[in-house]
Parts: structure tokens; C-alpha cells; sequence
């Protein structure tokens, strides 16, 4: 015992004398500490992003299929539909060649299955997904401590749209990963700009070139961080002339060498993305919603029961250069008519650290807690306020979480389930006839070849917007007059094998189907309520079986 204490002793004069070392070694035993945590936290978020991805198994935006996946099946196998935005120049082949290239993979070891070709793509995507979800702990480790970071961590793993959207092959769930990775490396986003190495914000500069290759649009965010960390550098020249400037070209350089090999020449992609929905308002074709639809829709029911979680945090915590940009990002995507939960779902995060705030501090808000980044317990007065509160969220968040990816718009297993019987069909064919598919619904409601895997011919009603004004789509006529369109299509078609349309049609178009010798041989579940459209409760599919 006396030599214990003796060592003791010297310890701690050991310390008195030599702070500065003390000091350093606390510091890397603490380096270790959130090392060894980050590790931990990866394996977690990895393991749960894997079993969203898998739960995933509705339709939210054809962009996930139809600017993605569609795009990296024609790359890896010769067949696949191109949209018009492609053969305008409007999108970046960064993105798809990352599913291209997973598609080769599996091609390689023969892997390339219908059920692999749908499954694959997304757990490619959980892999980001969970890198997204560890750089947001460590964000919120630097801006508020251990304590808040876990609650934030919380609300990221259980929002319902987090859920939802973020596993999903959307360009936008990539922005989002993106998004999260190049604020933890800005300086100004920190508390202290001094802890910061310079490489950081050089690190930060590449993720954020990067993320505006992808998608043009992520140029709000940055531009708002960029002018940030431009007021409070003291070297600006270097900043924009050493920094900005080469690291922007040299990305933007290596994106559109890309895109010159993909599409055969030069295209500026950035430029004709810009000019088309935000000069000249293309988005618009797609319909419009009021300036104030973010804040009073939009990014409301995206936090969900979140909501007053994030707004208490936000005022609490007295981030306001987070807040701002959150209020940017919302605030300019609201000037422009055409508005997607999606395009602000990099900011959704965010808003989900400030309620990770309010959570590890409830009961007490006026706690001095996060002023302290080094604190890592907190004292609250109500506890089983805290209780209430999770339990809250959790009810509330779960169950949307899995309806809205179980059951709301399960069109996606409509394409796996069609593929098997017409496959089926196909193989027990001996006269040689080529089978064909009509999709007699709004352009692009269900996934394509990405998803069939099969090189057969299918036909969807286009929906290109024209260049001449007052010009209707194919899929707009359809929808205005189901049989009418129907008999002019019939007239020079290539009698398809199948139709699948929705039920909403099926009942205008009982007759015309008869006439033709179709006769229904599959049903599936869609939704329970309508979207945007009149209510499409079931997708039919009918078979044509002859004179």
C-alpha cells in the first residue's frame, strides 16, 4: 500500500510539473477513446442501415430507379431506358457508375439475379448511408459532447423519413452522406476554428466539389458555408485562390472528363442542370406548390413528431450558423416552383442534431450544457420527462417508418413478381413469340429494366416535357381519357403481351381490354390512400390470351 500511494505521489508531481505533457497524453487517451467509439458506432449504424435497406420495399421517386439504377443497367448490360434529361445533358454519370459498377460485380460472379439486382443497390447504399449517420455523431461529438451526440445519433436512426428516404439509390441520399461528411470538416461550422488542422477545410472543399458534381443544386448549401468561412478566415486570398479555385476545377474537371466519355463529347452538366430548372423553370413541368410549402408541409412532416424536439434545440443550443443554413437551404429551394421532400433532405440531419440537443437536455434547458464540449453526463430534473418523450417519438416515428416502406406504393415487388411469370410464360412458349409489355399508367410508376432484368420489349407512355407550349405528354393524355387514348394507341401498337395499368383506369377501360382479348392475371396492393393522383389502391396486370 505504501508504494501504491508513493507512485501516487510521483504521479501526480510528475503532472504538477510537466502540464503540458499531462495535457497531451489526456488528449491522445482521449483521440483513442472516440476512435475506438466512431468504430463501434460505424458497426452499429452499418448493421441497422443494412436491415433498412431491406425493409425498403415501396416506390417514393422514380428518380431512384430511373436516374440511377436504370442508367447503371444499360452501362454494365447494353439495355436500359434513358430518360430525356440524359440525351439533354442535364445529368452527371458520377452517380450511376457507382451502381455500374456493383452491377458488374455481381455480372463477374454471376450474382446478377432479379432478387440480387434489387436487393444489392440498396445495400450499397446502407454502406453510405451509415458512413453519413457516424459523421453526424462525430458533428455533433465536436459541436456539443458525447451526450448530445448519442441523442442525435437517436433521432437520426428513428425519424421516419431517415428511414424512409436515406437508403434509397436517390442522387440525394448520396448528397445527404456528402452533405454530413463536409460539415464535420469546415472549420466554420466548429466551435473553435484554432483546433481545426488545415488540411481539414481542404478535405471539406474536396467532399464539397464533390457533392455539387453529383448534384448541381448541392451548390446552395456550400455556397452558404463557403461565404461563411470566407468572413471568418484571415486569409481569404489563399482561401479562394489556393484552395477554392483549384480543388473546384480540378473536380469539376474530372467529372466532365466523365461525362465526355459517356456521352460521346463535351457536356457541361452543371450549366444545362442550372439552366434548366433554375433559368428557365423546367422543374415547373412538373408541378408547382406555394412559396410557403416547405415550412408549412414539406420539411414539417419530414421531422414529424421531431418537430418541437428540433425547434426547442435549435433555440437552446444558439447554433444560429447551422440554424441559418438550414433556413438558406429551405428558404431558397421555396423561391423556386417546383419543390420535392427530397431536395432538402441533406438539412433534415441537421435538424435532427438540434433534437438530439433538446432530448439530452429536457428537463433542464436553461443547463449550461454544451457550452462545455468536453462534458459528457448532464443532470435533468424530470427523468421520466425524458421517458415520455422517447416513447413519444418512438410510436409515433416506427410505425410510419414501416408502413410508408412496407406497404404505401408497393410497386417495386410488382416488377420482381411480373418478371417471374412472364419469364415463366416465356420458357413454356414453343412459337417463337417475342413478349412484350405495355405499361398503361403515368409515366415511370413502377422500376424498369433495372429491376426485370430481362431484355424484353416494354413499352411506357412518355412524358418528356416538349418545347412547344400547350404541347400534352402521352402519359397526361392518357390520364385525361383512358379509353380514348387507349383505341388511338391500338391502332399502330405492337400487341403487347401484358398490360399493367392501375385500377383507377381498369374501370374505364373494362371494355377496350375485352375487345382485345386481355384478361386479368395478377392483382397487387398499392396504397391506401391517394398521393397526388386519384386513389391507385391496386396495380393489374392482364395477359392476352388469343382470338
Amino acid at each position: 500500500m505504501r508504494h501504491r500511494k508513493n507512485a501516487d505521489i510521483v504521479d501526480d508531481k510528475d503532472r504538477t510539473e510537466n502540464p503540458i505533457a499531462s495535457l497531451r497524453e489526456e488528449l491522445i487517451t482521449s483521440s483513442s477513446n472516440l476512435t475506438f467509439s466512431c468504430r463501434r458506432i460505424f458497426i452499429i449504424c452499418l448493421a441497422i442501415r443494412m436491415v433498412n435497406s431491406l425493409l425498403v420495399q415501396t416506390y417514393f421517386n422514380p428518380d431512384e430507379h430511373w436516374q440511377s439504377l436504370e442508367v447503371a443497367h444499360r452501362i454494365s448490360f447494353g439495355y436500359g431506358h434513358l430518360t430525356w434529361e440524359w440525351k439533354k445533358g442535364i445529368r452527371s454519370y458520377l452517380h450511376p457508375m457507382v451502381f455500374a459498377l456493383l452491377y458488374k460485380i455481381l455480372s463477374l460472379f454471376h450474382l446478377d439475379t432479379p432478387l440480387f439486382m434489387r436487393k444489392a443497390p440498396r445495400l450499397l447504399q446502407s454502406i453510405f448511408s451509415a458512413v453519413g449517420d457516424l459523421y453526424l455523431y462525430k458533428l455533433s461529438h465536436v459541436l456539443f459532447g458525447e451526450h448530445v451526440a448519442q441523442w442525435a445519433l437517436f433521432s437520426q436512426l428513428t425519424n421516419w423519413f431517415m428511414f424512409y428516404c436515406f437508403t434509397r439509390t436517390l442522387s440525394n441520399s448520396l448528397e445527404t452522406v456528402l452533405t454530413l461528411v463536409g460539415l464535420y470538416y469546415w472549420p466554420c461550422i466548429r466551435v473553435s476554428t484554432s483546433d481545426v488542422p488545415s488540411v481539414s477545410r481542404k478535405w471539406g472543399l474536396v467532399v464539397a466539389a464533390l457533392a455539387c458534381a453529383i448534384r448541381p443544386t448541392s451548390a446552395i448549401t456550400w455556397a452558404y458555408v463557403g461565404l461563411l468561412e470566407l468572413l471568418m478566415t484571415r486569409d481569404k486570398l489563399r482561401f479562394i485562390f489556393l484552395e477554392v479555385a483549384p480543388i473546384g476545377v480540378l473536380v469539376l474537371a474530372l467529372a466532365c472528363l466523365m461525362d465526355r466519355l459517356m456521352y460521346g463529347s463535351w457536356v457541361l452538366v452543371p450549366f444545362n442542370f442550372l439552366k434548366f430548372n433554375f433559368l428557365s423553370s423546367g422543374g415547373d413541368y412538373y408541378g408547382t406548390h406555394k412559396w410557403h410549402w416547405y415550412f408549412t408541409q414539406g420539411f414539417s412532416v419530414m421531422l414529424f413528431t421531431f418537430l418541437p424536439f428540433s425547434i426547442a434545440g435549435n433555440i437552446w443550443s444558439k447554433k444560429w450558423k447551422l440554424s441559418g443554413l438550414i433556413a438558406w437551404v429551405l428558404g431558397f429551394y421555396s423561391v423556386l416552383g417546383h419543390k420535392e421532400f427530397r431536395f432538402v433532405l441533406p438539412v433534415l440531419p441537421i435538424a435532427l442534431i438540434f433534437s438530439g440537443y433538446s432530448l439530452a437536455t429536457i428537463g433542464n434547458p436553461d443547463s449550461s450544457y454544451g457550452r462545455r464540449k468536453g462534458s459528457s453526463t448532464i443532470q435533468t430534473k424530470c427523468p421520466s420527462k425524458k421517458h415520455l418523450a422517447v416513447f413519444l417519438l418512438l410510436a409515433t416515428n416506427l410505425p410510419m417508418a414501416f408502413y410508408m416502406s412496407l406497404v404505401h406504393q408497393d410497386t417495386n415487388e410488382i416488377e420482381y413478381k411480373l418478371t417471374e411469370g412472364i419469364c415463366d410464360f416465356a420458357q413454356k412458349a414453343h412459337d417463337g413469340k417475342v413478349l412484350n409489355v405495355l405499361f398503361l399508367m403515368p409515366c415511370h410508376a413502377t422500376p424498369y429494366y433495372s429491376t426485370m432484368h430481362r431484355n424484353l420489349p416494354m413499352r411506357f407512355l412518355d412524358c418528356s416535357p416538349s418545347e412547344e407550349k400547350g404541347v400534352i405528354d402521352e402519359s397526361d393524355r392518357f390520364m385525361m381519357d383512358p379509353a380514348g387514348f387507349a383505341s388511338e394507341f391500338a391502332r399502330n401498337w405492337s400487341l403487347p403481351s401484358h398490360i399493367v395499368l392501375f385500377d383507377s383506369q381498369e374501370k374505364l377501360l373494362k371494355d377496350f381490354l375485352l375487345t382485345h382479348s386481355f384478361q386479368e392475371e395478377k392483382r397487387f396492393f398499392q396504397a391506401h390512400f391517394k398521393v397526388d393522383r386519384d386513389l391507385q389502391a391496386w396495380v393489374v396486370v392482364y395477359s392476352f390470351k388469343g382470338q
